[in-house]
């Protein structure tokens, strides 16, 4: 059997996968932060399987197609039945069907992601990314459940808008920036992206992981924002507002 370069990032991918098997069943013992942290490894190895593809230069169409299904189980499968264990099993069949729309969506998403797949580098994700929202709902786990009380009463409150807004974001076409790459070119074309992801893992580190939760919201809120920006004289119109080039055409037409 010949052992090739790809092999590599491949090993990455597996581990991911792995991760979010053992998070499923660590919820299922009701052992929920483990459950969550397992999902943040397997966010980990899948930044690591990208690095190692591009450092070892082994892009193929079987990695692409082995990530998504590792992506579906670790960031769809997983912090679905990881919001179903911890809380929304109390709704019964609503509960249930709000639990599985990250691994629904997710899946949607992965799959319109692959069908229009041109080439592995990307500067821009249409729609969140899968793994955001698994990292997002792993790490409100942590920041709003105790093993003592359970989840509190604002992380119940806000657990169904969070799942729901994060799974229709997944779908939309709303761009995302993509993790910058670390080197010279990377820092040269995007030197802001690149700051803010400093920025954001510095944070992170500093606070032990207390970070992780409000700067990926802030990750997911740049995405309307950058919307809002680029369209907002469409908005203005929709809203029935004038707007400059409005006012423009009423002042020539007088």
């Amino acid at each position: 059997m010949k052992v090739t370069r790809a092999v590599v990032p491949s090993l990455f991918t597996v581990l991911n996968i792995f991760c979010g098997f053992l998070s499923i069943v660590n919820s299922s013992k009701g052992e929920y932060e483990t459950a969550a942290w397992l999902i943040l490894a397997a966010g980990i190895f899948d930044v690591l399987d990208g690095a190692m593809a591009r450092l070892t230069k082994s892009f193929s169409d079987f990695g692409v197609e082995l990530d998504s299904l590792a992506d579906v189980v670790s960031f769809g499968v997983a912090p679905s039945f990881l919001v179903y264990a911890i809380h929304l099993n109390t709704l019964n069949g609503f509960g249930m069907l709000i639990a599985s729309m990250p691994m629904v969506f997710g899946a949607m998403r992965l799959a319109r992601f692959n069908a229009q797949l041109v080439g592995y580098d990307k500067d821009y994700f249409r729609g969140l990314p899968i793994p955001s929202t698994a990292i997002i709902i792993a790490s409100f786990v942590q920041q709003f459940y105790s093993p003592v009380t359970g989840i509190n009463e604002v992380g119940a409150s806000i657990l169904i808008p969070l799942v729901v807004v994060l799974s229709l974001l997944m779908v939309s076409t709303i761009q995302y920036d993509t993790l910058p790459k670390f080197s010279r070119r990377g820092i040269k074309q995007h030197p802001l992206r690149f700051a803010v992801a400093i920025a954001g893992m510095t944070a992170i580190v500093l606070t032990k992981g207390a970070a992780v939760f409000p700067f990926f919201i802030f990750y997911v809120l740049t995405g309307p924002f950058r919307y809002i920006v680029k369209n907002y004289r469409t908005i203005l119109h929709l809203a029935g507002k004038p707007t400059d080039e409005d006012a423009d055409v009423t002042s020539l037409d007088i």
